[in-house]
């Protein structure tokens, strides 16, 4: 929820979004803050909303769980960053998984950097890339 405004937020996502173009296909969508989540979730979706009271996991349980995911048929993952107010209390409850990126607060811009390179670090995880070590 929420846009990007600083440019240096924005480097790094896109930084991060070219890493990942070669491991998959990624969209991000910017939701207004206050607009209903649920609408935009993709249909099928494995989804994980970000929440400090999620649960906490470290880089290579976070890639074995979607390794697991992917193995098992799930090929759509969505990941839900919540604004200054967090997520939409609707929107966590839809979530098949709540994760805490740490039990400190971000801002959602520097939660998406955060998320975008862990995710890049799990491909690497699941592919034996040098990035991880």
């Amino acid at each position: 929820m929420g846009r990007l405004k600083e440019p240096y937020f924005e480097a790094a996502c896109r930084e991060y979004q070219k890493r990942l173009a070669s491991h998959a296909r990624l969209r991000v969508t910017q939701i207004p803050e206050g607009s209903p989540v649920e609408d935009k979730l993709p249909a099928g979706a494995y989804t994980t909303a970000l929440c400090v009271d999620g649960e906490s996991v470290g880089s290579e349980e976070l890639a074995a769980r979607l390794q697991s995911l992917m193995t098992a048929g799930r090929s759509s993952f969505c990941f839900l960053i919540g604004g200054s107010d967090g997520l939409p209390d609707a929107a966590v409850r839809r979530a098949d998984w709540r994760l805490s990126l740490s039990r400190m607060t971000f801002p959602h811009h520097l939660a998406r950097v955060l998320l975008l390179e862990q995710l890049y670090r799990t491909f690497q995880i699941i592919s034996g890339g040098k990035y991880h070590k």
